[in-house]
This record gives C-alpha cells, sequence and structure tokens, in this order.
C-alpha cells in the first residue's frame, strides 16, 4: 500500500522530494488513518479512498512544513507569490482526506453528555 501512496504523492505534485522521506511520510499517514478505522476494517476495504486520502495526507505534511499553508498563485514572470490568509475555508488536504474516509472512519468526534436514557 505504501508504494501505491508513494506513487500517488509523486504524480499529485511532490516531485524531486527525497524518496525515503516520502516512505516515511507515507507510512505515518497510513497509520494516522489505520489508528482511525472502523473496527474490521482493512484498508483494502476502503474502495480505493484510503491510498488517495493518505497522499493527501502526506502532501499536506509537505506544504505545511515548505511554508506554503495559504499560497493561492504562484507566477514565474517577474517573480510574485500571492498568499492568502484562511483560503480555502481553513480545510487543508488533511481534512479533505477525512471527509473523503468518513464512511469508513470511527466516529470519535461526539459524545452524549447530560442525557438521560
Amino acid at each position: 500500500m505504501t508504494e501505491q501512496i508513494l506513487e500517488l504523492v509523486q504524480a499529485l505534485g511532490s516531485v524531486g522530494q527525497d524518496e525515503d522521506t516520502l516512505r516515511i511520510l507515507c507510512a505515518a499517514a497510513c497509520r494516522t488513518l489505520d489508528r482511525r478505522l472502523r473496527d474490521g476494517l482493512a484498508p483494502e476495504d476502503c474502495q480505493g479512498a484510503y491510498p488517495l486520502a493518505a497522499a493527501w495526507i502526506v502532501m499536506d505534511w509537505l506544504r505545511d512544513c515548505r511554508g506554503l499553508e495559504g499560497v493561492t498563485a504562484l507566477s514565474a514572470g517577474d517573480i510574485s507569490v500571492r498568499r492568502e490568509a484562511g483560503s480555502g475555508g481553513g480545510e487543508g488536504l488533511t481534512a479533505r482526506a477525512l471527509e473523503l474516509m468518513a464512511p469508513y472512519l470511527r466516529d470519535e468526534d461526539f459524545v452524549f453528555r447530560g442525557v438521560e436514557g
């Protein structure tokens, strides 16, 4: 599965990144998703969503490390970079990855409190 995720990350735009680093990040993204999978589900049960979600998580981590959070435009002629705070509603690729995986993940964000049964 890590190889498939690595290929997706490279195809989606992280070409030139050290492959060993990418492998480590891919494995960490898998562990992140694995911890949240519903009981009895394996990555293979996620109908292709798992590798894409893991790749998005890796790309988000790389973007954050490079300081590219919020970059909305980049031009080469006369070099200009536009960065907008809060672009995309504050949702990064990790949030989108978790949304994609929602049908396969445990619901960890909901708690009943003070409800009499």
